[in-house]
């Protein structure tokens, strides 16, 4: 450990020493730090916001005492609860001994339950005049200090519990998170879409390009793996007969962490019989632009710096158009493994996979096209090299219906029209064998129960999945995923 954690760890020990001592001191006065069920009757915010008609009424509010200002015999302490901060006033001649606790033995970041009435002081602050208070939670580690707060990002995300307390900010985010999430899924129900679970364990994985986790049960003594798409299972629900269906669920990708990128991330998937993907770009559109109006009240919002509007119509653009002007390179040409090695070796590009057309396709599309788009915007027509489970454009047949919805240069949503042709998906599935075979571990696996259920006949389908976790963050302007995830996952380090 070095000498400034040594330090800093030397002092935090001390603090803690000095709270275990009032801990230990409230009990020999017969108070219970850890108190029993507490009945509230308002919020703090409802305290504040209703202050015309609660002036001179008692109330009960409880949350953590945030600061605490003495002024001779009284002090006032703020008071915060998960809908704001209430002013609390605290006398000796009303509170007697009790009072005297409060000061020698009660710290900031208690939990204190507040019975009193309402009343506006002289600076005009709406407060409780306290007629007595209960410890119901005692804060044994000092929070970060007010001025200086709790700043350094990795502690941020490992200690979520103490960014909520410190950093309002956080907070409203991950409360305008609930707020989208509810809305999606209030959008959906009211368009006929009935949400369902499918499992998290599978035993084989698709859906996506993506390396799956691999776990194991013990009863079956059977490998299993976590789920790296929703999109199987739920097109087997369109099969029978379930004909608009939605998930919002966890899903998991053993793959590489960045601003964009956590191993474990929320997925909205959606599956819409004898629709396409035109209807997918109407439905994106309307969704992205319901959720914005009911979270931040507009459509148009600045995202780091860059302004967004998110109203429909969003613009077209054709993939192949887009790759050539911002790459110099013509998709058509990469239609065989040398040429796309030829050009991965020409770009410099750093695959961390085989140089097939499809991973070179990829790797163009994410490093010289997407940067250049702002967005919201479709690509359109995405190659069948690329996409394995979309229906093939009939006289362009290397390309698909599928799109992408770009914002700020990164994906937010993908869909397609569903390929449903039960004898295409297999020489589809097989071409992935392939590539799985050359070395790409993320190509898709042989799947023949969902082949299976394409024989019995899957209707002409269009799918969306949509990203809520980077929905959340063009909602929060947050920079990176994992301020809108509350646990991202984190290497373990040795904590003071």
């Amino acid at each position: 450990m070095s000498e400034e954690r040594t330090e800093r760890a030397t002092g935090l020990d001390e603090l803690v020493r000095r709270r275990r001592a009032n801990l230990e001191a409230l009990r020999r006065s017969g108070v219970d730090p850890y108190g029993q069920r507490y009945q509230v009757s308002h919020a703090c915010r409802q305290v504040v916001d209703g202050f015309d008609g609660l002036a001179g009424q008692p109330v009960r509010v409880a949350g953590r005492l945030m600061a605490l200002r003495r002024h001779g015999g009284s002090a006032f302490g703020d008071l915060r609860d998960q809908s704001g901060r209430l002013q609390v006033y605290f006398r000796r001649d009303r509170l007697g001994a009790a009072y005297d606790l409060l000061i020698d033995h009660v710290d900031l970041g208690d939990i204190l339950g507040v019975s009193g009435d309402v009343f506006r002081t002289k600076k005009g602050e709406i407060s409780v005049d306290a007629a007595e208070y209960a410890v119901l939670a005692k804060c044994l580690r000092p929070l970060p200090e007010k001025w200086r707060g709790l700043k350094d990002i990795e502690t941020r995300y490992r200690q979520r519990y103490v960014d909520l307390i410190v950093n309002p900010g956080v907070r409203e985010t991950f409360l305008s998170r609930s707020l989208a999430v509810r809305s999606i899924r209030a959008f959906l129900d009211e368009r006929g879409f009935v949400e369902v679970e499918t499992p998290v364990l599978h035993t084989l994985y698709g859906g996506a390009a993506a390396r799956p986790f691999v776990t194991h049960h013990n009863a079956l003594d059977l490998e299993l793996y976590l789920r790296i798409a929703l999109e199987l299972h739920l097109k087997r629900l369109v099969v029978g007969g379930l004909e608009r269906v939605y998930e919002i669920g966890r899903v998991f990708r053993n793959g590489g962490i960045s601003t964009r990128h956590n191993p474990e991330f929320t997925m909205l998937e959606l599956y819409q019989a004898y629709a396409d993907y035109t209807d997918m770009m109407a439905l994106t559109e309307e969704l992205v632009a319901h959720v914005f109006r009911t979270v931040r009240g507009t459509t148009s919002v600045a995202y780091q710096g860059q302004a967004l509007d998110f109203s429909p119509p969003w613009p077209r653009l054709d993939f192949s158009e887009a790759f050539e002007k911002y790459s110099g390179v013509d998709v058509a040409d990469l239609d065989d493994d040398a040429r796309a090695a030829e050009v991965a070796c020409r770009l410099e590009l750093q695959l961390g996979r085989p140089p097939t057309a499809a991973t070179v396709i990829e790797a163009v599309l994410d490093r010289r096209v997407l940067p250049n788009l702002v967005g919201p915007c479709f690509l359109v027509d995405y190659p069948l090299s690329i996409s394995p489970l979309a229906r093939r454009i009939p006289d362009r047949p290397h390309l698909t219906y599928r799109f992408e919805a770009i914002c700020a240069g990164r994906e937010l949503a993908n869909a397609f029209s569903e390929l449903n042709d039960a004898d295409d998906q297999r020489q589809r599935f097989l071409a992935q064998a392939m590539e799985r075979a050359k070395g790409d571990e993320e190509a898709h696996v042989m799947d023949e129960d969902y082949l299976r259920a394409l024989e019995v006949g899957l209707p002409p389908t269009g799918g969306l999945g949509i990203g809520i976790d980077r929905l959340v963050m063009f909602l929060t302007d947050a920079p990176s995923i994992r301020d809108v995830i509350l646990f991202p996952l984190l290497r373990p380090r040795e904590e003071v």
